[in-house]
Protein backbone atom coordinates (compact mmCIF):
# COMPACT_ATOMS: atom_id res chain seq x y z
CA UNK A 1 0.00 0.00 0.00
CA UNK A 2 1.25 3.50 -0.83
CA UNK A 3 2.02 5.79 2.07
CA UNK A 4 -0.38 8.70 2.43
CA UNK A 5 1.24 12.00 1.57
CA UNK A 6 1.27 15.01 3.83
CA UNK A 7 -1.01 17.93 2.95
CA UNK A 8 0.51 19.87 0.09
CA UNK A 9 1.76 23.41 0.55
CA UNK A 10 0.25 26.23 -1.45
CA UNK A 11 3.38 26.48 -3.58
CA UNK A 12 7.02 25.43 -3.92
CA UNK A 13 8.23 28.50 -2.03
CA UNK A 14 6.08 28.02 1.08
CA UNK A 15 8.03 27.05 4.22
CA UNK A 16 7.01 24.45 6.81
CA UNK A 17 7.97 23.98 10.43
CA UNK A 18 11.37 22.33 10.80
CA UNK A 19 11.16 18.56 11.30
CA UNK A 20 14.88 17.82 11.40
CA UNK A 21 17.78 18.02 8.98
CA UNK A 22 16.70 17.86 5.33
CA UNK A 23 18.07 14.86 3.44
CA UNK A 24 17.29 14.80 -0.31
CA UNK A 25 17.39 10.98 -0.34
CA UNK A 26 14.89 10.74 2.52
CA UNK A 27 12.58 13.74 2.30
CA UNK A 28 10.26 14.54 -0.58
CA UNK A 29 10.81 17.93 -2.18
CA UNK A 30 10.22 19.76 -5.45
CA UNK A 31 12.89 21.00 -7.87
CA UNK A 32 12.55 23.73 -10.46
CA UNK A 33 13.33 23.11 -14.13
CA UNK A 34 14.34 26.50 -15.60
CA UNK A 35 14.44 25.08 -19.13
CA UNK A 36 10.74 24.17 -19.05
CA UNK A 37 9.58 26.60 -16.34
CA UNK A 38 7.97 23.81 -14.31
CA UNK A 39 8.58 21.66 -11.23
CA UNK A 40 9.28 17.98 -10.49
CA UNK A 41 8.40 16.17 -7.27
CA UNK A 42 11.31 14.09 -5.92
CA UNK A 43 10.24 11.23 -3.63
CA UNK A 44 13.34 9.04 -3.29
CA UNK A 45 11.99 7.16 -0.27
CA UNK A 46 9.47 5.47 -2.61
CA UNK A 47 12.24 3.23 -3.97
CA UNK A 48 11.90 1.15 -0.79
CA UNK A 49 8.36 0.08 -1.62
CA UNK A 50 7.93 -3.45 -3.06
CA UNK A 51 7.15 -3.57 -6.77
CA UNK A 52 3.93 -5.37 -7.71
CA UNK A 53 3.26 -3.61 -10.98
CA UNK A 54 3.82 -4.51 -14.61
CA UNK A 55 6.99 -6.38 -15.56
CA UNK A 56 8.35 -5.78 -19.07
CA UNK A 57 9.87 -8.30 -21.46
CA UNK A 58 13.63 -7.65 -21.89
CA UNK A 59 14.76 -6.62 -25.40
CA UNK A 60 15.68 -9.35 -27.87
CA UNK A 61 19.33 -10.34 -27.97
CA UNK A 62 19.05 -12.53 -31.09
CA UNK A 63 18.36 -9.85 -33.72
CA UNK A 64 19.54 -11.12 -37.14
CA UNK A 65 22.31 -9.07 -38.70
CA UNK A 66 20.57 -8.86 -42.06
CA UNK A 67 16.99 -9.84 -42.79
CA UNK A 68 15.49 -8.90 -46.15
CA UNK A 69 12.03 -8.88 -44.58
CA UNK A 70 13.22 -5.93 -42.48
CA UNK A 71 12.52 -2.77 -44.53
CA UNK A 72 15.56 -0.94 -43.08
CA UNK A 73 18.15 -3.49 -44.18
CA UNK A 74 20.34 -3.02 -47.26
CA UNK A 75 18.69 -4.55 -50.32
CA UNK A 76 15.29 -4.85 -48.61
CA UNK A 77 12.06 -3.64 -50.19
CA UNK A 78 10.11 -1.04 -48.24
CA UNK A 79 6.33 -0.65 -48.00
CA UNK A 80 6.21 1.69 -51.02
CA UNK A 81 8.02 -0.86 -53.19
CA UNK A 82 11.36 0.95 -53.26
CA UNK A 83 14.43 -1.22 -52.69
CA UNK A 84 17.15 0.06 -50.38
CA UNK A 85 20.64 0.33 -51.85
CA UNK A 86 23.41 -1.94 -50.54
CA UNK A 87 24.56 0.81 -48.21
CA UNK A 88 27.69 0.26 -46.12
CA UNK A 89 27.54 3.23 -43.76
CA UNK A 90 24.62 5.57 -43.04
CA UNK A 91 21.52 5.70 -45.23
CA UNK A 92 18.87 8.46 -45.40
CA UNK A 93 15.47 8.19 -47.07
CA UNK A 94 12.07 9.86 -46.94
CA UNK A 95 9.75 8.30 -44.38
CA UNK A 96 7.22 6.10 -46.17
CA UNK A 97 4.51 7.10 -43.67
CA UNK A 98 5.33 10.73 -42.83
CA UNK A 99 3.52 12.67 -40.13
CA UNK A 100 4.39 15.87 -42.02
CA UNK A 101 4.20 16.48 -45.77
CA UNK A 102 5.38 19.50 -47.78
CA UNK A 103 1.91 20.41 -49.02
CA UNK A 104 -1.34 20.63 -47.08
CA UNK A 105 -4.34 22.96 -47.40
CA UNK A 106 -5.10 25.58 -44.78
CA UNK A 107 -7.72 24.49 -42.23
CA UNK A 108 -11.08 26.20 -42.46
CA UNK A 109 -11.12 29.46 -40.52
CA UNK A 110 -13.12 29.65 -37.30
CA UNK A 111 -13.95 32.92 -35.58
CA UNK A 112 -14.03 31.49 -32.05
CA UNK A 113 -10.68 31.46 -30.16
CA UNK A 114 -11.42 28.06 -28.61
CA UNK A 115 -11.33 26.41 -32.02
CA UNK A 116 -8.05 27.51 -33.57
CA UNK A 117 -6.12 25.58 -36.19
CA UNK A 118 -3.22 26.29 -38.50
CA UNK A 119 -1.49 24.53 -41.38
CA UNK A 120 1.25 22.03 -40.62
CA UNK A 121 3.79 21.28 -43.34
CA UNK A 122 7.15 19.61 -43.35
CA UNK A 123 9.37 16.69 -44.25
CA UNK A 124 10.06 13.43 -42.39
CA UNK A 125 13.21 11.42 -43.02
CA UNK A 126 14.70 8.21 -41.63
CA UNK A 127 18.42 7.85 -40.97
CA UNK A 128 19.84 4.34 -40.65
CA UNK A 129 22.98 4.40 -38.54
CA UNK A 130 24.56 1.21 -39.87
CA UNK A 131 23.77 -1.65 -42.30
CA UNK A 132 23.72 -4.26 -39.49
CA UNK A 133 20.50 -4.72 -37.56
CA UNK A 134 22.17 -6.28 -34.51
CA UNK A 135 24.40 -3.26 -33.86
CA UNK A 136 23.46 -0.33 -31.62
CA UNK A 137 25.34 2.94 -31.14
CA UNK A 138 27.37 1.84 -28.08
CA UNK A 139 28.61 -1.19 -30.02
CA UNK A 140 29.66 0.83 -33.06
CA UNK A 141 33.17 2.15 -33.65
CA UNK A 142 33.96 5.81 -33.05
CA UNK A 143 34.29 6.31 -36.81
CA UNK A 144 30.82 4.82 -37.36
CA UNK A 145 29.29 7.05 -34.68
CA UNK A 146 31.08 10.05 -36.20
CA UNK A 147 29.40 9.24 -39.54
CA UNK A 148 26.01 9.46 -37.79
CA UNK A 149 26.92 12.83 -36.25
CA UNK A 150 27.99 14.16 -39.65
CA UNK A 151 24.64 13.12 -41.11
CA UNK A 152 22.81 14.82 -38.23
CA UNK A 153 24.68 18.06 -38.94
CA UNK A 154 24.16 17.77 -42.70
CA UNK A 155 20.42 17.15 -42.39
CA UNK A 156 20.03 20.00 -39.90
CA UNK A 157 21.73 22.37 -42.33
CA UNK A 158 19.89 21.05 -45.40
CA UNK A 159 16.37 21.03 -43.95
CA UNK A 160 17.03 24.05 -41.75
CA UNK A 161 17.74 26.19 -44.81
CA UNK A 162 13.97 26.53 -45.25
CA UNK A 163 12.22 25.01 -42.23
CA UNK A 164 12.11 26.80 -38.82
CA UNK A 165 12.60 23.60 -36.81
CA UNK A 166 14.49 20.37 -37.46
CA UNK A 167 13.90 17.69 -34.84
CA UNK A 168 16.33 14.78 -34.70
CA UNK A 169 15.12 12.00 -32.41
CA UNK A 170 15.82 8.34 -31.74
CA UNK A 171 13.34 5.96 -30.13
CA UNK A 172 15.35 2.93 -29.04
CA UNK A 173 13.64 -0.27 -27.96
CA UNK A 174 10.11 -1.64 -28.12
CA UNK A 175 9.46 -0.14 -24.68
CA UNK A 176 9.72 3.30 -26.30
CA UNK A 177 7.45 2.41 -29.20
CA UNK A 178 10.17 1.48 -31.67
CA UNK A 179 8.83 -1.24 -33.96
CA UNK A 180 12.13 -2.00 -35.72
CA UNK A 181 15.37 -3.02 -33.93
CA UNK A 182 17.57 -1.80 -36.79
CA UNK A 183 19.71 1.14 -35.53
CA UNK A 184 18.06 4.30 -36.83
CA UNK A 185 16.56 7.65 -35.96
CA UNK A 186 14.09 10.07 -37.50
CA UNK A 187 14.42 13.67 -38.61
CA UNK A 188 11.28 15.81 -38.87
CA UNK A 189 11.38 19.35 -40.24
CA UNK A 190 8.35 21.56 -39.70
CA UNK A 191 7.08 24.98 -40.75
CA UNK A 192 6.31 25.78 -37.11
CA UNK A 193 8.13 25.70 -33.78
CA UNK A 194 6.85 22.72 -31.74
CA UNK A 195 5.76 23.23 -28.13
CA UNK A 196 9.07 22.18 -26.53
CA UNK A 197 11.03 24.40 -28.89
CA UNK A 198 8.85 27.44 -28.17
CA UNK A 199 9.12 26.81 -24.44
CA UNK A 200 12.91 26.45 -24.46
CA UNK A 201 13.22 29.49 -26.70
CA UNK A 202 11.30 31.60 -24.18
CA UNK A 203 13.09 30.38 -21.05
CA UNK A 204 16.58 30.61 -22.55
CA UNK A 205 15.89 34.10 -23.92
CA UNK A 206 14.64 35.25 -20.52
CA UNK A 207 17.66 33.79 -18.73
CA UNK A 208 20.10 35.58 -21.03
CA UNK A 209 18.26 38.87 -20.51
CA UNK A 210 18.31 38.47 -16.72
CA UNK A 211 21.79 37.00 -16.19
CA UNK A 212 23.77 37.98 -19.27
CA UNK A 213 24.88 34.39 -20.06
CA UNK A 214 23.14 31.55 -21.95
CA UNK A 215 21.30 29.33 -19.45
CA UNK A 216 22.79 25.97 -20.42
CA UNK A 217 26.29 27.37 -20.81
CA UNK A 218 26.10 28.64 -17.22
CA UNK A 219 24.49 25.39 -16.08
CA UNK A 220 27.22 23.25 -17.69
CA UNK A 221 29.94 25.27 -15.94
CA UNK A 222 28.23 24.85 -12.57
CA UNK A 223 27.73 21.11 -13.01
CA UNK A 224 31.36 20.68 -14.13
CA UNK A 225 32.46 22.36 -10.89
CA UNK A 226 30.08 20.52 -8.54
CA UNK A 227 30.40 17.07 -10.17
CA UNK A 228 27.65 15.49 -8.00
CA UNK A 229 25.42 14.90 -11.03
CA UNK A 230 28.22 14.41 -13.56
CA UNK A 231 28.20 11.09 -15.45
CA UNK A 232 30.98 11.44 -18.07
CA UNK A 233 33.00 14.32 -19.48
CA UNK A 234 35.78 15.17 -21.91
CA UNK A 235 37.45 18.33 -23.18
CA UNK A 236 34.42 19.45 -25.25
CA UNK A 237 31.36 17.82 -23.67
CA UNK A 238 29.80 16.71 -20.41
CA UNK A 239 26.82 14.52 -19.55
CA UNK A 240 24.84 15.08 -16.37
CA UNK A 241 21.70 13.78 -14.77
CA UNK A 242 20.05 17.21 -14.66
CA UNK A 243 19.12 18.68 -11.29
CA UNK A 244 15.49 18.71 -12.48
CA UNK A 245 15.47 15.27 -14.15
CA UNK A 246 12.07 13.59 -14.47
CA UNK A 247 12.93 10.12 -15.82
CA UNK A 248 14.95 7.88 -13.45
CA UNK A 249 18.23 7.88 -15.42
CA UNK A 250 17.56 10.88 -17.65
CA UNK A 251 20.67 12.67 -18.89
CA UNK A 252 21.53 15.95 -20.57
CA UNK A 253 24.43 16.15 -23.04
CA UNK A 254 26.02 19.61 -23.15
CA UNK A 255 28.92 21.27 -25.01
CA UNK A 256 31.41 23.27 -22.97
CA UNK A 257 31.58 26.19 -25.40
CA UNK A 258 28.71 28.27 -26.72
CA UNK A 259 27.25 26.45 -29.75
CA UNK A 260 23.80 27.13 -31.20
CA UNK A 261 23.39 24.38 -33.81
CA UNK A 262 24.82 20.97 -34.73
CA UNK A 263 26.32 22.17 -37.99
CA UNK A 264 28.55 24.58 -36.04
CA UNK A 265 30.53 21.75 -34.44
CA UNK A 266 34.20 21.54 -35.41
CA UNK A 267 35.84 18.30 -36.55
CA UNK A 268 37.42 17.76 -33.15
CA UNK A 269 34.13 18.44 -31.36
CA UNK A 270 32.38 15.87 -33.56
CA UNK A 271 35.07 13.32 -32.71
CA UNK A 272 34.77 14.01 -28.99
CA UNK A 273 30.97 13.89 -29.27
CA UNK A 274 31.23 10.39 -30.78
CA UNK A 275 33.46 9.38 -27.87
CA UNK A 276 31.22 10.71 -25.12
CA UNK A 277 28.09 9.24 -26.72
CA UNK A 278 29.73 5.81 -26.83
CA UNK A 279 30.77 6.11 -23.17
CA UNK A 280 27.31 7.23 -22.01
CA UNK A 281 25.38 4.63 -24.00
CA UNK A 282 27.76 1.87 -22.86
CA UNK A 283 27.05 2.84 -19.25
CA UNK A 284 23.33 2.77 -20.00
CA UNK A 285 23.59 -0.79 -21.39
CA UNK A 286 25.77 -1.85 -18.46
CA UNK A 287 23.34 -0.55 -15.82
CA UNK A 288 20.99 -3.54 -16.14
CA UNK A 289 23.05 -5.47 -18.75
CA UNK A 290 20.44 -4.98 -21.42
CA UNK A 291 20.13 -2.95 -24.60
CA UNK A 292 18.91 0.15 -22.78
CA UNK A 293 15.70 1.70 -24.17
CA UNK A 294 15.34 5.46 -24.42
CA UNK A 295 14.04 8.37 -26.43
CA UNK A 296 16.62 11.00 -27.23
CA UNK A 297 16.71 14.14 -29.29
CA UNK A 298 18.71 17.24 -30.16
CA UNK A 299 17.56 20.77 -29.42
CA UNK A 300 19.31 23.72 -31.02
CA UNK A 301 18.49 27.21 -32.18
CA UNK A 302 15.60 27.53 -34.66
CA UNK A 303 16.48 27.60 -38.34
CA UNK A 304 14.87 28.74 -41.60
CA UNK A 305 13.70 32.35 -41.15
CA UNK A 306 15.46 32.44 -37.75
CA UNK A 307 18.93 31.93 -39.26
CA UNK A 308 19.31 35.68 -39.69
CA UNK A 309 18.18 36.46 -36.13
CA UNK A 310 20.24 36.72 -32.97
CA UNK A 311 19.82 33.29 -31.35
CA UNK A 312 22.62 33.72 -28.84
CA UNK A 313 20.31 32.71 -25.99
CA UNK A 314 20.27 29.16 -27.35
CA UNK A 315 22.73 26.44 -26.41
CA UNK A 316 22.87 23.16 -28.33
CA UNK A 317 21.99 20.12 -26.18
CA UNK A 318 20.65 16.57 -26.34
CA UNK A 319 18.06 15.02 -24.03
CA UNK A 320 18.07 11.30 -23.16
CA UNK A 321 14.85 9.97 -21.61
CA UNK A 322 15.16 6.28 -20.56
CA UNK A 323 12.15 4.64 -18.86
CA UNK A 324 13.83 1.86 -16.83
CA UNK A 325 13.67 2.34 -13.06
CA UNK A 326 14.70 -0.72 -11.01
CA UNK A 327 15.81 -3.37 -13.49
CA UNK A 328 15.63 -4.43 -17.12
CA UNK A 329 11.97 -5.33 -16.60
CA UNK A 330 10.66 -2.57 -14.30
CA UNK A 331 9.97 0.82 -15.82
CA UNK A 332 8.77 4.20 -14.65
CA UNK A 333 5.22 5.05 -15.71
CA UNK A 334 4.12 8.63 -16.27
CA UNK A 335 0.47 8.31 -15.28
CA UNK A 336 -1.98 9.53 -12.66
CA UNK A 337 -0.27 12.27 -10.68
CA UNK A 338 2.27 12.89 -13.44
CA UNK A 339 -0.43 13.39 -16.07
CA UNK A 340 -2.85 15.33 -13.90
CA UNK A 341 -0.58 17.31 -11.58
CA UNK A 342 3.19 17.34 -12.24
CA UNK A 343 6.13 15.04 -12.88
CA UNK A 344 7.39 12.86 -10.00
CA UNK A 345 10.56 10.77 -9.71
CA UNK A 346 11.52 7.92 -7.35
CA UNK A 347 15.25 8.51 -6.77
CA UNK A 348 17.28 11.68 -6.61
CA UNK A 349 19.24 12.83 -9.67
CA UNK A 350 22.38 12.56 -7.53
CA UNK A 351 21.67 8.89 -6.81
CA UNK A 352 21.10 8.20 -10.51
CA UNK A 353 24.30 10.00 -11.52
CA UNK A 354 26.29 8.13 -8.87
CA UNK A 355 25.11 4.79 -10.19
CA UNK A 356 25.82 5.67 -13.83
CA UNK A 357 29.19 7.22 -13.03
CA UNK A 358 30.39 4.07 -11.23
CA UNK A 359 29.62 1.75 -14.16
CA UNK A 360 32.42 0.43 -16.41
CA UNK A 361 32.92 1.93 -19.86
CA UNK A 362 33.58 -1.42 -21.52
CA UNK A 363 30.35 -2.86 -22.87
CA UNK A 364 29.06 -5.93 -21.02
CA UNK A 365 28.64 -7.79 -24.33
CA UNK A 366 32.23 -7.10 -25.38
CA UNK A 367 34.15 -7.71 -22.16
CA UNK A 368 33.57 -11.49 -21.87
CA UNK A 369 34.48 -11.97 -25.54
CA UNK A 370 37.73 -10.07 -25.07
CA UNK A 371 38.57 -12.01 -21.90
CA UNK A 372 38.10 -15.28 -23.74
Amino acid sequence: MEARSEPASSGPGETRPAVGSFQPREHQHVRYNPLRDDWVLVSAHRMRRPWQGQVEIPPREDVPRCDLSNPLCPGAARANGEVNPQYTSTFVFDNDFPALQPDAPEPDACSHPLFRAASAQGVCKVLCFHPWSDLTLPLMSLAEIRAVIDQWAELTAELGASYPWVQIFENKGAMMGCSNPHPHCQVWASNFLPNEARLEDRTQRQHLQERGVPMLLEYARLEAQRKERLVVENADWLVVVPYWAVWPFQTLLLPRRHICRLQELSDSERDSLASIMKRLLTKYDNLFEVSFPYSMGWHGAPTGPHLGEDCGHWQLHAHYYPPLLRSATVRKFMVGYEMLAQAQRDLTPEQAAERLRALPEEHHRVRPREAA
